[in-house]
């Protein structure tokens, strides 16, 4: 086994002793006669030199008395998944999560793994799930507990999983997918067994909930480096299953390169959208990645070939915002997220338009009442969008796309845009007209609100001038 580093063991023993409420907790479980350990992805961020405020704990005890010892040290307990035998609890600087040994098994038809508590710390450690989450802390005398050589693999930044990867994916084949979350989160490179067990396995997440599969690609998308994760699960196979709409983008090009790689220039638009993200000051976004990823996801199904050797996608926009909800709908994504999501993509090409011809003042305005609330993740896409070798074309777009944000940050300022409501209320057009609240209302509301749009501010007298003359004009319904 490889020994700790000084510098691996001084931050061992700070995540032991350096909190007195862990100290205390520690000493509570060894007053119970029960074992306590740090453990997991814990114990693999202390080795790196990032752990976090959650920490993670296995003990031999069961949940009722980890509940019973927790309660007195903890501001707030809760009751993660008895069932699952976790027990968490707030502490004044962490989180911790107390989980009885166990050990998950999945039948053969099951989508949620069967629980068995175990007694001792090494049936636990061999069902985790990768190496380097296979080591354990011991609370009461600091000894680390490596079985399985994990600290080897993260020197090596390799996973590898403790038992046979066959044996560890069809136990729990939501592995798998973790496998390819720790690629992007670690940037660790999966042992070529881990990947070959992948794509024997792959028909083998089926089993598992939408939910729990949407949770792990979250995280992926969420981690630095997408990327590689994407790559593993498009290489495995199991993107064919979870989310095949991503596989179907690596399109053929043809012997002209008339048309992209579009599931490369997908991937590209995402990194460029994390740095731009960061850029502009924002945590890492899961609708601005997820719009990302899959902005150009209608193209497959739109795909022509035109006369002369050109390639066509009209309307991939509006499609690919059709199939992005069908798809984050299977994956039990929340309705806010899938219509964010959704928007994002139908927009992503409106401004195109813009850098073909400048916008009048209508126009632009149109466009942040269609963005609504999603006009900055809009904008971060948008230039995010643009992938071309071509200096000069990149320098245009990235430049009209300035001037469009500068007189969108004009305007607002001008016109107190991001309102985007008309001179009178509805109280003051049904006083005005002389009119009960009905459709009417809406259709004389929607004239001042366009008539705003087109020409920004009237005022309160002239937009009551025009809403009088508009209404005697109007054709009766």
């Amino acid at each position: 086994m490889l020994s700790l580093t000084q510098r691996q063991r001084q931050a061992l023993d700070q995540a032991r002793l350096s909190d007195p409420q862990v100290r205390q907790l520690a000493a509570a479980f060894k007053a119970a006669g029960y074992e306590l350990y740090l453990v997991g992805g814990s114990v693999r961020d202390a080795v790196m030199g990032r752990l976090g405020n959650d920490l993670d704990f296995t003990t031999d005890a069961r949940p009722e008395a980890i509940e019973k010892l927790l309660s007195p040290i903890a501001a707030a307990i809760w009751d993660v998944g008895r069932a699952f035998g976790t027990i968490a609890g707030k502490l004044d600087n962490v989180t911790v999560e107390i989980t009885t040994f166990r050990a998950d098994i999945y039948t053969s038809e099951s989508r949620k793994p069967e629980v068995v508590f175990g007694d001792h710390l090494g049936g636990d450690l061999i069902r985790r799930d990768f190496t380097v989450n296979a080591m354990a802390l011991d609370m009461d005398t600091g000894e680390l507990l490596d079985p399985f050589n994990g600290l080897a693999d993260i020197e090596l930044a390799a996973i590898r999983t403790p038992a046979a990867p066959e044996l560890s994916f069809s136990d729990d084949p939501l592995r798998m997918l973790r496998a390819a979350r720790f690629t992007s989160q670690l940037n660790f490179l999966p042992d070529p067994e881990v990947v070959r067990a992948m794509a024997r396995l792959r028909e083998r997440i089926e089993i598992v909930s939408a939910e729990r599969v949407r949770d792990e690609l979250s995280k992926l998308l969420l981690s630095p480096n997408p990327r590689l994760g994407l790559n593993l699960l498009v290489e495995t196979g199991l993107a064919d299953i979870v989310i095949p709409e991503l596989p179907a983008l690596a399109m053929e090009v043809d012997e002209h390169h008339r048309h992209k790689d579009v599931f490369e220039h997908s991937i590209t638009v995402l990194e460029q959208a994390i740095e731009l993200e960061g850029l502009r000051g924002h945590q890492p976004d899961l609708v601005l990645r997820l719009a990302a990823l899959l902005h150009d996801i209608g193209k497959p199904a739109t795909r022509r070939f035109e006369p002369g050797g050109k390639v066509s996608f009209l309307m991939h926009d509006v499609v690919g915002a059709r199939i992005a909800k069908n798809r984050l709908q299977a994956l039990r994504y929340p309705n806010e997220v899938i219509d964010a999501v959704a928007k994002l993509i139908e927009l992503h090409l409106r401004f195109y338009g813009y850098a073909d011809q400048d916008w009048t003042d209508s126009a632009v305005r149109r466009y942040v009442r269609d963005a609504g609330s999603q006009l900055e993740r809009l904008h971060i896409l948008t230039r995010s969008d643009v992938t071309s070798q071509n200096r000069m074309k990149v320098a245009r777009l990235r430049s009209a796309y300035d001037q469009l944000e500068w007189r969108i940050a004009m305007l607002a300022e001008q016109e107190e845009l991001d309102a985007m409501r008309p001179d009178l209320n509805g109280g003051q057009i049904m006083e005005l007209l002389g009119i009960p609240p009905g459709p009417a209302v809406g259709k004389a509301y929607k004239y001042l609100l366009d008539r705003r749009i087109e020409e920004g501010p009237l005022g309160e007298e002239a937009a009551k001038a025009a809403l009088l003359d508009w209404w005697k004009s109007r054709q009766p319904d």
